[in-house]
């Protein structure tokens, strides 16, 4: 499902997916590293490239996991670090809704079945399974400035697109670091960082229904305009 070093930006864009579930295979560290390097090749601003990635896998992964799974279902509050403003409402909610409803019905998931939703959420934060984790951080000392999340999204944009066109598949999540401690702790992140995002990656499992849904996207006639153009 994923592509190869031969493939056109065209391509690796348009069949790019976000991937909710992986094979149970490793991922060469060599490979991560080509693809790191691949995506730091996006721009940021006055080039401060404030970002820092914390690869993961193996046992410290699995403690990750088994820490945010917990702690969730003991009720323990969100603790992400980075804002996020008020809960979505009007046509954001509604685009919000929309790729749960997609995903719902490829997993054949009913509105009503609390069991099979609530194995959804706790897929996530586990990390989807994913026998790679990359955590996203940035300096602290930068904290308050709208350039730096905006340089990590632009990096995390170019690491998914990278990894797909490597064959691997990823998807970008903040259920995987709602329970900041518990990740701060086994992925050994220094206080220096704040955690902005993770990202599960692996090779995608071709069989899991979510996997091939390609949520809608609004055309460029919804989402520009332009001005001074004949």
């Amino acid at each position: 499902m994923g592509g190869n070093p031969d493939q056109k930006y065209d391509e690796v864009v348009l069949s790019r997916r976000s991937i909710r579930s992986y094979l149970d295979k490793p991922v060469p560290r060599a490979l991560i590293a080509e693809v790191l390097a691949l995506a730091m090749r996006s721009p940021s601003s006055m080039n401060t490239q404030p970002y820092h990635f914390h690869v993961i896998t193996g046992e410290p992964l699995d403690r990750i996991r088994k820490g945010n799974t917990e702690r969730i279902l003991a009720g323990e509050p969100d603790s992400r670090e980075f804002r996020r403003g008020e809960p979505f409402a009007g046509k954001h909610r509604d685009r919000q809704v929309g790729c749960a409803v997609q995903l719902f019905e490829a997993m054949g998931i009913e509105r009503g079945d609390k069991e099979k939703r609530q194995d959804w959420v706790l897929r996530g934060f586990r990390q989807f399974d994913a026998p790679v984790c990359v955590i996203v951080t940035y300096d602290r000392e930068l904290s308050g400035s709208d350039d730096t999340p905006f340089d990590c999204g632009a990096v995390t944009t170019a690491l998914v697109n990278a990894a797909w066109s490597r064959g691997l598949g990823c998807v970008i999540n903040s259920q995987g670091i709602m329970q900041s401690p518990v990740v701060r702790e086994h992925a050994r992140i220094p206080d220096d960082q704040v955690i902005m995002k993770a990202v599960a990656m692996g090779w995608p499992d071709p069989d899991f229904p979510a996997n091939p849904v390609k949520i809608t996207r609004r055309s460029v006639d919804e989402a520009a305009r332009f001005i001074g153009f004949g």
